[in-house]
This record gives C-alpha cells, structure tokens and sequence, in this order.
C-alpha cells in the first residue's frame, strides 16, 4: 500500500472516529456545536458590510431593508432545519447593551433560558411579575446581572446625564431596592425556602462575557 494510500485511510479513519464521536457522546456533540457557532459569530464578526454602527452614510431606511433580507435568510433556514422546542428552567435578567450576547454568556444555544433585557438591568414591578410567572412555569435559577462599562450607570454617576435622563438614572437609583422588592415576593421567597429556586447575582465582563458570581449587592457600582 502505498503512502498516500495509508494516509487517505487513517485520515478517514479519524473521521469515521469523530463522526461517530460527535453521533453517540453527548458531550462531544455539545462542544463541537458550540464550537460550529462561536465560529458563525466570529465568520460574521468580521462583515463590515452588515456594520451599521461604522457605516455614517447608511441611511435609516437602508438599514431597515438590509435587516429584512437578513431575517428572511434567517427564517429561511430555520424553515428547513426547525428548532426543538424547549422548556426554559434558567432566567437570565440582563442590560440592553447589545455587546452582551445571552448565547454566549450561557455558552448554550438550546434555548433553556429566559432572557428580560432592559436597560440598566432595573428589575420594575412588570419584569418582577414576568420573573414570578417564570418560576411557577419551572423556571429553578434565576441570574440578576449588572455589566462593566454599563451607560445607564454611567449616566446615573453623572450630574449633567441626571438631568438629562431622570427618569432612568431615577430607577438606577432604585436598582437595590428593585431586588430586595422581588426577593421578598412570596412566589419568589416561598420557592427559595423550599429549596425549588436558585437566586444568583453576576457582574458580566462586557469584553468577555464572562460571568463573575457574587452576593445579591447592597449597592452598585
């Protein structure tokens, strides 16, 4: 047998190995798939074109009908590969900055989470309500977020912002009031007592995703 011959018959060989890998163990298929899509992030990163922030000339308009036809790809393709319909059993309350991604922070694409996204992580009673709901819906852990390099902090940290933005830097104000309102909801405590519910607070690298565990704070930065 020749050596070009040996190598195509190990190199399939090998392939046959991670095929097989990937079909029959869980955790290799959960890695190489997370892997496929921090590829896709990182392939699509890079695409100036789809940049709005960067392209000044780009018209409001323009925008909108380049978000069409890339929501019409999307939906496309998941016409012809369907998502599985999960259960979520994790809420994840997280800032609107768009640079925190709640695939990535979860490091899981198979829509186990909840995700309440609103500026400055502020959780009002609607938010509460819808966390509450959650829980009697099997939701067991819920993570409370803030994020470094956050704008509504920033803004309530600043005279000139505060008055601008009263509103917002008023319920930034409020944030650690906002929690200790929800951790003594009865929804809420009662399943705590009962050992069915996980509360956790996080500060979120912005720049990494990465998720910096800590007690329930008794004031922001």
């Amino acid at each position: 047998m020749s050596t070009k011959s040996r190598w195509g018959l190990a190199f399939a060989a090998v392939l046959a190995a991670a095929l097989l890998a990937v079909a029959f163990i869980p955790s290799v298929e959960f890695i190489v798939g997370g892997a496929l899509v921090n590829l896709g992030f990182r392939l699509q990163d890079r695409l100036g074109h789809y940049d709005f922030e960067h392209d000044e000339s780009i018209s409001p308009a323009e925008i909108w009908e380049e978000l069409q036809e890339q929501n019409d790809l999307a939906a496309d393709v998941r016409d012809i590969f369907p998502r599985t319909v999960r259960h979520p059993v994790v809420a994840i309350l997280a800032c609107m900055d768009a640079r925190i991604d709640t695939a990535e922070l979860a490091g899981d694409t198979r829509r186990y989470y909840y995700v309440v996204r609103t500026a400055g992580s502020i959780l009002s009673p609607a938010e509460q309500e819808m966390l509450e709901l959650a829980v009697l819906n099997g939701v067991k852990v819920i993570v409370l977020t803030s994020h470094s390099d956050c704008a509504a902090e920033a803004a309530a940290a600043d005279p000139e912002a505060r008055e601008k933005f009263p509103a917002l830097t008023g319920l930034m104000d409020e944030r650690v009031k906002r929690v200790e309102e929800f951790l003594a909801r009865p929804i809420i405590r009662n399943a705590i007592d009962r050992g069915e519910l996980e509360v956790k607070f996080a500060r979120i690298d912005t720049d990494s995703d990465r998720l910096v565990l800590g007690d329930i704070p008794t004031t922001f930065p």
